[in-house]
This record gives structure tokens, C-alpha cells and sequence, in this order.
């Protein structure tokens, strides 16, 4: 699959965290098994999670996937995003975000 995000990237405010690759995210994932999703209500920057990035954190123009290797690293890995969203006032549609799912097929994979 290929993805052109050029018209895209001509509106939006340039970072300097470009959008990864589909094949990078999901080779990321390898091993986990439990994953909460935050949608946001405005786009965030990848700079405000750059701590977590590629650790359990992935964040792709206003979505943010937590990812964990066990349900017992969930409550943790999740408690350090929504504070990082509370000190940046942030705020999540609470009705489009997921917890503690098991599959990743929300997005479109899998």
C-alpha cells in the first residue's frame, strides 16, 4: 500500500517528526497484545509524546495508539499518556476512544 500525503502535508504545520511508514508502525507492535486508542480533539504534535515515541506510544496525526506487552504494563504506559495529555491540555472524544482492546484491527490491520 502506498499512502501520497503531499497534498496533506502542504496544509499542515511542519514538524520535525515526520509521518512513519504503515510497515515500521505495525513491525513496532510485534509482541504486543493489549492496545488502548485516543482520538484527540485537536492534532497533536508528535513532539509532546517524544519521550514514549517507539517505546509504547505511537501517535499519527491526532490518534494516539498505547501499546503493551501485557495487561500488566497497561495501567501504567496508559497512566503516563493521560497525564502528558492533562499537562498539555489536551482533550480526547471520549466516545471514539478504546481500552484495553486485543486486536489492532481498528486500524485497519490484522
Amino acid at each position: 500500500m502506498c499512502v501520497d500525503y503531499r497534498d496533506l502535508n502542504k496544509v499542515k504545520i511542519k514538524n520535525k517528526y515526520p509521518f512513519s511508514q504503515i510497515d515500521d508502525l505495525f513491525d513496532q507492535l510485534a509482541g504486543s497484545s493489549v492496545f488502548s486508542k485516543i482520538d484527540l480533539r485537536i492534532d497533536l504534535m508528535n513532539s509532546v509524546f517524544k519521550d514514549y515515541l517507539d517505546q509504547f506510544v505511537i501517535v499519527f496525526i491526532d490518534n494516539i495508539l498505547v501499546y503493551y506487552a501485557s495487561e500488566e504494563d497497561q495501567a501504567r504506559y496508559l497512566r503516563r499518556v493521560l497525564e502528558t495529555l492533562r499537562q498539555h491540555q489536551l482533550y480526547a472524544k471520549f466516545s471514539k476512544c478504546e481500552f484495553w482492546l486485543k486486536s489492532i484491527s481498528f486500524l485497519g490491520h490484522g
